[in-house]
């Protein structure tokens, strides 16, 4: 059991056949964050979303929680379904942190990584500094209530107004119940991903960026840091571009996923 966390991880699966593909969600959402990519990728793959702790269905953490238990605890979730195999790892924002750290862990065993909603900013950078420390105060403040407006602000200023965006944010927050905020603060607080770390990460890698994302230039350092990788742009999406834009970002993903053989079965790309 991976340290620091009461419990393994809730997932929810899509697909009874193929290679295992693991989705790591973006704070504040949860699993339901790869709604569209769980039905549309069950068709090649077995599809797992996990529940990071504290948010969703997945259990509290205690003091000590580090970026490596997360990850631990993620593999500890494919185990269950399919001991000892290989995985594509997709994550979005700290989703992109852990599965990089997935990567280290078992390097064999990682496949491909698709990372989005992220970037590179130097561990010591004060703009990251300033955005962990205004979330944690605001969580301290208004508790899980604030996953409500923060919901919003993964989205570009274009579609935070539209129904879909409201009926994504009331869907999240429907499982506040179920959240921990000490814990979630604890993700906050923890040390980030060593930078240092991409320049030896050798599989397969998509970063995908939407241009709204604050992220975004950051997002082309981080692909100068990767070995090989491979940068692609969704026009006009924000931070969770995957639930703005699925279309696109399905196909840029199944393309970079066909060229590295990695689809099976009859998809032509």
């Amino acid at each position: 059991m991976a340290p620091h966390i009461n419990g393994p991880l809730y997932y929810e699966r899509m697909g009874r056949s193929g290679p295992v593909m693991l989705f790591i969600h973006p704070n504040p959402l949860d699993q339901s964050a790869w709604m569209y990519q769980m039905a549309h990728f069950s068709t090649w793959f077995r599809c797992v979303a996990v529940d990071i702790p504290g948010y969703g269905r997945s259990p509290s953490a205690s003091d000590g929680l580090s970026l490596e238990d997360i990850a631990e605890a993620c593999w500890e979730t494919v185990d269950e379904i399919a001991p000892g195999e290989p995985a594509i790892l997709v994550g979005c924002s700290v989703g992109s942190q852990i599965a990089p750290q997935m990567y280290h862990q078992q390097p064999g065993r990682a496949r491909a990584l698709v990372l989005t909603g992220t970037g590179f900013r130097p561990i010591d950078d004060p703009t990251a500094a300033q955005r962990r420390a205004m979330r944690i105060s605001n969580y301290r403040e208004l508790g899980v209530d604030y996953r409500w407006p923060y919901t919003f602000e993964d989205f570009s200023p274009a579609f935070r107004s539209t129904p879909p965006a409201a009926y994504f944010a009331k869907l999240f927050t429907e499982r506040n119940d179920d959240a921990d905020v000490e814990t979630i603060i604890r993700q906050f607080e923890i040390q980030r991903l060593d930078v240092s770390m991409y320049a030896s990460i050798d599989c397969p890698t998509l970063i995908l960026s939407g241009t709204e994302d604050s992220l975004h230039r950051a997002a082309f350092a981080l692909k100068d840091r990767i070995p090989g990788s491979r940068l692609r742009i969704i026009p006009g999406a924000g931070h969770a571009c995957q639930l703005e834009q699925p279309w696109l970002f399905d196909r840029l993903m199944l393309e970079f996923l066909g060229d590295h053989g990695l689809v099976p079965g009859s998809f032509a790309g």
